[in-house]
């Protein structure tokens, strides 16, 4: 007797209930999370902010908190913040609001648990690898720490760990400086 696992598509998302619950599929696998806790939406705000105010004086592209991604039917995600380029939102945005195409930029924001951390960890870095993100951050706000992916060829590849005393820079983001510690500055000291 053999089983089946259900493969789930964004047609299947349309029918779950809005209960809060985040919702998205990666190669045809369903991942569900929670509401995040404060700090991660404490990391998430911070980076949101800076890196809008040096997108306003940049003015290439847009950033966005948890903007869909759709690259296909089976892999359907809610990054906590992307940036895109101009050129790329002028094809990518649809008129139902999510994006069918790569960021250049994904940022993911760990929730306490394996399984979450797994999700981000292997399951996006893969999905984000084979859709074409040119760089993944993953942030831990418990741990202080940004690890850096780049696109090395065709693979995303951690090119580095950033802690408190280092700074944030980008190829994508032509002079784009950030202090890591001003993105963690409002993590209380006994998370350090």
């Amino acid at each position: 007797m053999s089983t089946t696992t259900k493969r789930w598509t964004s047609a299947d998302l349309e029918r779950l209930p809005d209960d809060g619950t985040r919702y998205e599929i990666i190669d045809g696998e369903l991942f569900m999370s929670k509401s995040p806790h404060v700090f991660h939406l404490r990391v998430c705000s911070e980076l949101h902010k800076v890196l809008s105010i040096w997108n306003d004086i940049a003015n290439s592209g847009e950033v966005f908190e948890g903007a869909g991604l759709i690259f296909a039917p089976d892999d359907d995600v809610i990054p906590d913040l992307i940036w895109i380029s101009n050129e790329r939102i002028k094809t990518a945005l649809r008129a139902d609001g999510h994006i069918y195409d790569a960021a250049e930029l994904v940022i993911e924001v760990l929730s306490p648990g394996s399984a979450n951390e797994r999700r981000d960890r292997v399951a996006k870095l893969d999905l984000y690898s084979r859709r074409g993100v040119d760089e993944y951050w993953i942030v831990s706000w418990p741990t202080r720490s940004i690890d850096i992916f780049r696109r090395v060829g065709y693979k995303l590849t951690l090119t580095a760990t950033l802690r408190d005393d280092d700074v944030i820079e980008s190829p994508l983001l032509t002079q784009f400086t950030c202090p890591v510690a001003d993105i963690f500055r409002m993590i209380p000291i006994e998370y350090d």
